[in-house]
């Protein structure tokens, strides 16, 4: 086999770097999680099995919202259903990459909306749903939606839509036992007389102090794991698009497009945009954006789509 150009990305490579950066990241939300309910459980030295309560809790907490997760999104986004006869060029194009690529048909949707955007939800390849806006449609060549589609498909055959479900309910997950903690504390956990006869020394107030600090950050590390591992996804369903419809070029030119569309998405909040193919919440990028952005630069994304 001739070697790969000077510059160019091997396409399997970048998968292989992908997936082990984003479940690396993944490992985090459980260290803090797990880490937070210690802290407090340790600070004010809880038996044991109050621990295996909270995190008991907790676990089927997130298993709930991990069922109910594509309906939410779905209902939230006001998207609606549509069969072949009424898309024939969307629905076909999407039936004939799940052949390609070996998947079940997902469900398809169409999110009445001007801006040019897609996404993919679900919980795996047998629950999945593909959504894309009026304007995707209106707007976009058939070589770049079905690019797109490509991307979304990927997405759905990586599992991406699992693990971005997890992650936005494992945010959720943190948040909740983070909100939890302060209130048992704010309620005088902490000051209560037992406690402190028990805990006369300066450990355990410090202790206590660093652990609810550990609170008030940990939904906020959470947020940033979550946004870290939407733009591993974004790259990831790139190069696998890219590899599914053949055509890298057409996905880059497809994303300048969708980039320099003007219209912001209208159904698109904080919750939501990470699913997006591309960030739909126009003119709010963040300050610190390469911190708290839901999406990779489509201009690093185009480079790296240009180089396959």
């Amino acid at each position: 086999m001739d070697a790969a150009a000077p510059g160019s990305i091997l396409v399997y490579d970048q998968i292989a770097k992908n997936k082990r950066e984003t479940w690396l990241l993944f490992a985090g939300f459980i260290l803090i999680l797990g880490g937070l309910v210690g802290a407090f459980v340790y600070a004010f030295q809880a038996p044991p099995f109050v621990f295996i309560v909270a995190m008991t809790s907790l676990a089927l907490y997130a298993l709930f919202a991990y069922f109910a997760a594509d309906r939410v999104v779905l209902t939230v986004s006001g998207a609606h259903e549509v069969t072949k006869e009424e898309e024939w060029e969307y629905v076909r194009r999407v039936e004939n990459l799940c052949i390609g690529a070996g998947l079940p048909m997902p469900r398809t949707w169409v999110l009445e909306d001007t801006a040019p955007n897609a996404f993919a939800t679900g919980r795996d390849p047998k629950h999945a749903h593909v959504v894309v806006t009026r304007g995707l449609l209106q707007k976009l060549t058939p070589a770049e939606l079905e690019a797109v589609l490509a991307h979304e498909i990927s997405h759905i055959a990586n599992y991406d839509i699992r693990v971005m479900t997890i992650a936005a309910v494992l945010v959720g997950v943190v948040a909740l036992a983070a909100d939890v903690a302060l209130r048992w504390t704010a309620r005088g956990a902490g000051r209560r007389r037992s406690y402190r006869e028990r805990n006369a020394g300066l450990a355990q107030p410090l202790l206590l102090a660093l652990a609810i600090v550990a609170a008030i950050l940990a939904p906020l590390v959470a947020q940033v794991l979550k946004f870290a591992i939407s733009r591993r996804r974004e790259f990831l369903a790139d190069a696998s698009g890219a590899l599914l419809c053949r055509n890298p070029y057409a996905l880059a030119d497809a994303l300048e497009k969708i980039a320099a569309d003007p219209e912001p998405l209208e159904a698109a909040n904080k919750a939501t945009a990470h699913l997006y193919i591309a960030n739909p919440l126009k003119g709010h990028e963040s300050f610190l954006n390469n911190l708290f952005s839901t999406h990779p630069p489509i201009e690093e994304r185009v480079r790296i789509l240009r180089s396959l």
